[in-house]
Formats: structure tokens, C-alpha cells, sequence
């Protein structure tokens, strides 16, 4: 089977450990930087070029595209599908995951659970919004931020309308939402492969910062879901559409609580907590999805 990962980098801990169990299982991998592929668009032909020379269509593909190239990457992606290759994420879960409104109003929709949540056009009712979230304090999130960028912790009504202010003075699109305290810093990260969850850590904040994430100084270390944490990330994938992801859950006194699902989740930080090889059941996925 001929696998193409979808990477910016061959020098990437998730790139290399997934080339690396492709071939283990027999397979022809090879990394691809899709920003280095051309499209081209003719009846019923749909090819990609890479680096000037039309690319063998393969029989999978795994995307690793990073939020800067979304809408390109996506473009690629959608080729691909249109090429008949099999995908662990889909060009449209893509684009849905990426847009963080629009994700938490299919979570919504299909029943998952999340803090509070409020999206207003440059409003100036800064002191309403906080109450409909319970708050304060608040999170304000800009609506395409990464690994914790974008993200402030708002402790009164002034510092949200100093925050909510300075975003709209840069058409800044920002969500408001609510604080969970009994979180403690701390986040849960269910790495879903298809219909199960395949690894799961705990992330927790070093102190004095309330974001999670690992580029932000946090700690992970490996943890046993609860069959509510474990069944909330499955049906988190699956309203999103997505195949492989990471689905981001605060512990709350009323159950699970999803803050976000990461389309393109990292490897390394999750395979070091739980020393399992996810990798590894990335490739049975496509071994299965392709064969059926």
C-alpha cells in the first residue's frame, strides 16, 4: 500500500513515527509538503503535481496540516479525495475542526457537552455576556488560535472589556466562554482513532498559567478515562466527521466538558505519557479503511 503523509517536515517526531510504522507494516510511505503541490482541474482527471512531476496516485493519505495553511492544504486534501485515495481526515472535517465556532455549534447540535459558550459581533455589553457564561471570570479565545495563542483568562468584567476592546480594534473574531474552576489547570486528552479512544493523557498547567497546553510548560502524564470522559470524545469525533483526532476535556462537577478537537493532533506528547504506540494504530485504521 502506498501511504503519502501530508507534512511540512520530514524531521517531525509525528512524521517520522508514522512513515516508521507504515513501513514496519510493509507499506511505501513517504512524506509530502503540500505546499509544494500543484492541482490540476480537467474532467473527470483530477491530478496533483509535486514539485513539478505528476504524483502516482496513492492508496491513503494522512493529513498533518497546520493551522497557517489551512485553506491550501484543504484544496490538496479534497484532490486527493477526488483521486478516489483514502483519508484519515476528511477536506471537510478539516475545514470544520479549524473553525471553532462552527465545531462547537455541531457539538452542540449533536448533544456533546461544553462550558458556556457566547459569540457576539463587537458587542458592547461586555458585563451581560460575562453573566451568560457565569462568569466572571471568563475565557476569551480568538477564534483561530493555536496551542494556547489567543487564549486570556479574564478575572473581572473591566479586564473581558479591555480584552473584548483590543480584539475588535484588530477584527479580532473572539468566543467568550465559561470558566471551570474545579478543572484546576488541568485538561484530559483522548486521542480517538476511529470508533475508540487509543490513548489518553492528563495535561496539567505549571503554576500560575491556566493553559494546559505542552508548548506552554504543562506536564502530561497518562490516564484511564471514565466510560462518560471515553464515550464523550467518541461522539465529539464523530459530529465533527473526523477519522483521527484529539478531543480536549476539563473534568467538571457535571460531567466531561469538550474545549476542542484538534484535527491534526501531535504524536510525541501523548506516545511519551502513555508509551503507547499510536502511530501504530493510525496505519491499522487505513489498513482497515482501505480494505473495506
Amino acid at each position: 500500500m502506498k501511504i503519502n503523509i501530508l507534512s511540512r517536515s520530514t524531521s517531525l517526531y509525528s512524521t517520522k513515527r508514522l512513515i516508521e510504522e507504515a513501513r514496519k507494516a510493509g507499506h511505501i510511505a513517504k512524506a509530502i509538503n503540500v505546499l509544494h503541490c500543484d492541482i490540476k482541474l480537467e474532467k473527470q482527471k483530477p491530478t496533483v503535481y509535486y514539485h513539478g512531476e505528476r504524483l502516482v496516485t496513492p492508496d491513503a493519505i494522512i493529513p498533518r496540516v497546520g493551522a497557517s495553511i489551512t485553506f491550501y492544504g484543504t484544496a490538496i486534501v479534497r484532490q486527493f479525495e477526488m483521486m478516489g485515495c483514502f483519508t484519515t481526515v476528511s477536506s471537510m472535517a478539516l475545514v470544520r475542526s479549524r473553525d471553532k465556532l462552527q465545531s462547537l455549534q455541531l457539538l452542540s447540535r449533536s448533544g456533546v457537552d461544553m462550558p458556556k459558550t457566547v459569540f457576539t459581533n463587537f458587542g458592547e455589553h461586555t458585563d451581560d455576556i460575562c453573566k451568560r457564561v457565569d462568569g466572571p471570570p471568563v475565557v476569551i479565545k480568538v477564534l483561530e488560535g493555536t496551542q494556547g495563542v489567543g487564549v486570556n483568562l479574564a478575572e473581572t468584567i473591566e479586564a473581558a472589556d479591555a480584552i473584548i476592546d483590543a480584539n475588535n480594534e484588530l477584527k479580532t473574531r473572539v468566543i467568550i466562554q465559561e470558566f471551570i474552576k474545579e478543572a484546576g489547570g488541568a485538561d484530559l486528552r483522548a486521542f480517538v482513532v476511529g470508533d475508540k479512544v487509543v490513548g489518553a493523557m492528563k495535561r496539567q498547567a505549571q503554576e500560575g498559567e491556566f493553559r494546559s497546553n505542552l508548548h506552554r510548560g504543562g506536564t502530561a502524564k497518562s490516564i484511564t478515562l471514565s466510560k462518560q470522559e471515553e464515550e464523550t470524545a467518541i461522539n465529539a469525533a464523530k459530529s465533527l466527521g473526523l477519522g483521527v483526532c484529539g478531543v480536549d476535556l476539563l473534568q467538571s462537577s457535571r460531567g466531561p466538558l469538550v474545549l476542542e478537537v484538534n484535527s491534526s493532533p501531535g504524536l510525541e506528547g501523548i506516545e511519551a505519557a502513555t508509551n503507547k504506540n499510536i502511530a501504530g494504530e493510525i496505519i491499522k485504521y487505513i489498513e482497515k479503511g482501505v480494505n473495506a
